[in-house]
Order: structure tokens, then C-alpha cells, then sequence
């Protein structure tokens, strides 16, 4: 799952780019780091712990990764696990496998009876087919949380660089 934020600088920005695409490369490429590097812990924070109690799930999965080159700047905070969209956005009701839910009540529940933790597992899939599941939301939440904070980021870019250029596009 990926979202995308598009921080357009302007024709200021471009201008700056042709005129010196290193350091412009450099600064705006230090600015998605950090602010990818924050949404990733901010959406990390957000993430619920399922069964596994973060080693190797969801949480963990959780990256973010930055792309700078001659075409601009790329940010992605995102996971590979394809079961994040459904905690991202929620379900609508419908009847879950089982045996995840076994390892979850075992895990969160604490039941160690074979034939108790199965009938808790159905009794959660049951209600799962009735009402669906919650949307916890924590990439867009995150990303509408911070937006200003990331905002600030490319401004002080911004400004670092006609700083080192001596004010003026």
C-alpha cells in the first residue's frame, strides 16, 4: 500500500533546478528522507499488533524508501503485506478464514484449548460476518496529521537553497 503526496515547488523551484540541480537534488532529497522517515514512525505508532506482537507483522513491514533523480523527488512510505488495506479501510461484513483468527485468539486472548480456541475464533469470524471490521486508518490519519509538518520540511529546502545561491532564482 502506498500513498502519495505531491509537494510541487513552483516555477521558483524549477528554475532552481536547472540553474543547480545537485544541490536542489541534495536539499529536496534530504527533506523527503526526513519527512518520510516521520510518516513511517507516525504510521508505525498508529498500527494495531495483531497476533504475532509486531516481530514479523504488519507494523514491521512498514517502510519507507526515497527516489531523487533528474525527474524529481519520490517519497513512499508503504508495506507489501496485502492484508494492510484491509486495516487500512476497514471490511465489510464477510466470513474470514479461521485459522488466522485461531493464532490470534491464542495470542491476544491467552486460550490454549484447542477446542475453546476454536470456538472463540468462530465466534469472532461470526460477529466479522455480521459487522465487518473497524478501519484504524493510521497512513491516512498520519499523512492528514502531519501534512503541515511536511510542508514546513520542503520550506526550509526551499529556503537552504536560495540561501546557497545567494537569494535569488
Amino acid at each position: 500500500m502506498e500513498m502519495h503526496f505531491d509537494l510541487t515547488g513552483g516555477e521558483e523551484l524549477i528554475g532552481l533546478w536547472g540553474r543547480a540541480p545537485d544541490l536542489v537534488q541534495q536539499e529536496l532529497g534530504s527533506a523527503m528522507a526526513e519527512a518520510d522517515a516521520m510518516l513511517e514512525r507516525e504510521v508505525k505508532e498508529l498500527t494495531p499488533v495483531g497476533a504475532s506482537g509486531g516481530a514479523g507483522g504488519l507494523r514491521d513491514s512498514i517502510t519507507s524508501e526515497q527516489s531523487v533523480g533528474a525527474e524529481g523527488v519520490i517519497g513512499v512510505v508503504g508495506t507489501a503485506m496485502a492484508y494492510a488495506i484491509p486495516v487500512e479501510l476497514g471490511t465489510k461484513p464477510h466470513f474470514p478464514p479461521i485459522e488466522p483468527l485461531e493464532d490470534w485468539v491464542r495470542a491476544k486472548l491467552g486460550v490454549r484449548e484447542d477446542r475453546e480456541m476454536r470456538s472463540a475464533a468462530f465466534l469472532i469470524a461470526r460477529a466479522i460476518s455480521h459487522r465487518g471490521t473497524l478501519a484504524v486508518g493510521m497512513f491516512h490519519r498520519t499523512l492528514a496529521a502531519k501534512e503541515s509538518d511536511i510542508e514546513e520540511m520542503f520550506r526550509q529546502a526551499r529556503g537552504r537553497i536560495l540561501a546557497q545561491l545567494g537569494g535569488a532564482a
